[in-house]
């Protein structure tokens, strides 16, 4: 069983704590605290791996958790980081939030590595909290907590064209007459349980086709096997329609192909929209005998909307050049940006609904500088990188959705004040 699907649960590591201990040596009578800094938990990453190409490794084994920091020593010893944990995906595996669907990652493109889960930050040792009034502080942060997410791991095929069409059809002829793929081949229904992908070069470049399983009548509501496979020419650019124009079935091809459109536009209209071309299959297989000639018909049926029709056989390989030669003047045509979907669900979100306790104030010293304070603004750094743009962007929804910008007006804070985090600064404007 093709396996283009797999729900696991995953975790971060937990931030080491930090340590309480003093330093008690003789000769040293000033000791003071020396307690040591936990370690920051493992990440959870995602990497593609080029040598695979279904997610069956994910179907077995559901939990993956990364190491657990550890706690901070005496005489200031660093606590070791936990081990991160890597896990290999197909490219085109897109990563979404298992309740909400929304996606967390889009393993393809550049982005081929990728933190989902952060590991929470070892605490600090007591050795951070001594001040002149403080010489003894009897207390150390804790580690930030693991993160814990149930995502769903779905591969979306990576190709320039996909083959649509009834089963039996000949796409899988088609696909090994073009590329060197060699799919299974066989007069049966659902003879291809899974995409084959295969490269098709031409004189004026190249690019990668796949044959995606047939699709039937009610395949966008779950009917036989296509709804389980249309996932697959979401990030086709162009799309080849075949069809048995010689009806060695006895089904009519103009029909056949309306339905299957409309397949396509129930599942989504973006894609049912995209450059089409209908290659119609099996000439060899039509007599001149016959009341009505069935290419005529589909090109009185199609052309005037824009559609090309190119008879053909896959079989003999007749009139297969010409239809991979308009597929690529369709392909140029088209932007050549890989379809990448955009990240919708941030991990880090959790954070914002957490119901930590947080302050504002202002610098007694200098009116114009307002402290942000607390756990909740701490463990919201830990997690967030904000050197990135994707970290700068969930800060600044933090800030809005976590009313702490509702606070700092309160506060009377103006247009160019600084606000200060942490050792984080920046200047407000509204």
């Amino acid at each position: 069983m093709f396996a283009d699907r797999a729900t696991i649960i995953i975790r971060s590591g937990k931030g080491g704590d930090g340590h309480v201990s003093f330093r008690r040596e003789k000769y040293v009578p000033d000791g003071g605290p020396d307690g040591g800094d936990g370690g920051n938990g493992g990440d959870v990453i995602f990497e593609i791996d080029e040598g695979q190409n279904t997610l069956g490794d994910y179907r077995h084994k559901r939990k993956y958790k990364a190491g657990d920091g550890e706690e901070g020593g005496k005489k200031r010893c660093h606590g070791s980081n936990g081990n991160d944990v890597v896990l290999k995906v197909p490219e085109g595996t897109v990563i979404m939030d298992a309740q909400s669907g929304k996606v967390i990652a889009d393993m393809s493109g550049e982005n081929r590595r990728q933190v989902v889960l952060k590991g929470g930050h070892g605490g600090k040792g007591n050795q951070h909290y001594a001040t002149p009034t403080m010489q003894v502080p009897k207390y150390a942060q804790p580690g930030q907590p693991a993160q814990e997410l149930e995502v769903l791991l779905e591969l979306k095929v990576i190709a320039d064209v996909g083959l649509v069409g009834f089963p039996n059809v000949g796409k899988s002829t088609f696909l090994s007459r073009v590329t060197n793929a060699r799919p299974k081949i066989a007069n049966y229904h659902f003879t291809t349980l899974s995409p084959n992908l295969g490269v098709v070069d031409t004189e004026n470049g190249g690019f990668i086709i796949a044959d995606i399983p047939g699709l039937i009548e009610g395949a966008s509501e779950g009917v036989g096997l296509g709804h389980e496979f249309l996932r697959h020419i979401e990030r086709t650019r162009v799309i080849i329609h075949i069809v048995d124009a010689a009806s060695t079935e006895g089904r009519d091809p103009v029909e056949d192909i309306y339905k299957i459109n409309t397949e396509l536009e129930a599942y989504n209209q973006e894609i049912a929209s995209r450059p089409q071309v209908i290659a119609a299959n099996k000439i060899d297989c039509i007599y001149n005998n016959e009341e009505e000639d069935p290419i005529q018909r589909l090109k009185q049926e199609f052309e005037p909307k824009g559609i090309k029709v190119y008879p053909i056989s896959a079989v003999t390989g007749q009139g297969v050049r010409e239809l991979l030669f308009h597929v690529k003047e369709l392909l140029d045509a088209c932007p050549r940006k890989s379809i990448v979907f955009e990240q919708e669900f941030f991990p880090e979100d959790a954070l914002v609904a957490e119901n930590l306790p947080f302050t504002v104030e202002a610098d007694p010293e200098d009116s114009s500088v307002f402290i942000v304070e607390g756990p909740r603004i701490e463990k919201m750094l830990g997690y967030t990188n904000l050197d990135s743009e994707k970290g700068f962007a969930f800060f600044q929804k933090f800030l809005k959705e976590g009313g702490i910008l509702e606070e700092l007006e309160k506060a009377g804070i103006q247009d160019g004040d600084t606000v200060r985090m942490y050792g984080f600064e920046f200047d407000y404007y509204k």
